[in-house]
């Protein structure tokens, strides 16, 4: 089955780069330089150390369910939205990966934990039901939002 991988819309953070530190803490924002790998959710890369990165509050899941979803986030200036048919980034290749499925009403049908080198057949099974309209990809030892994928 063909899949597709989205990072979150690169147009949803522009703004908040030109931001003062006071304004975007104000909505909930911070600035920080990596001191390591951070994954962006933009472009679906990690950050290399010494680059800037904004930590935000995203609502990730603006559904109407209990499982109405947001973390924290991170997201990295000028970069490009992920968007790609039958591949795998390589910032969920490397972790341990929560993969769950929802419906058209936004609620859970199925779950499951893989290693991200395994996480084909696991979106295959979990893309399978009709009654499936989305899967979203979390970093299971954070808990937070990576991707989002459909059936392509």
């Amino acid at each position: 089955m063909a899949f597709r991988i989205l990072g979150l819309p690169a147009n949803n953070f522009t703004h908040l780069f030109a931001l003062s530190d006071r304004d975007l803490a104000a909505q909930g924002g911070v600035r920080r330089t990596a001191d390591g790998n951070y994954p962006c959710r933009v472009s679906l890369t990690d950050s290399q150390p010494g680059e800037e990165l904004l930590l935000v509050n995203y609502e990730h899941h603006a559904v109407d369910s209990p499982y109405r979803m947001r973390f924290a986030i991170f997201v990295r200036e000028g970069d490009q939205t992920y968007d790609e048919v039958n591949e795998i980034p390589e910032q969920l290749r490397k972790r341990t990966l929560a993969v769950r499925s929802f419906d058209a009403n936004g609620m859970m049908v199925d779950n499951r934990l893989v290693d991200g080198q395994e996480i084909e057949p696991v979106i295959e099974k979990l893309l399978t039901p009709s009654k499936v309209a989305y899967l979203h990809v979390h970093f299971a030892a954070a808990g937070c939002y990576a991707a989002r994928v459909e059936r392509a």
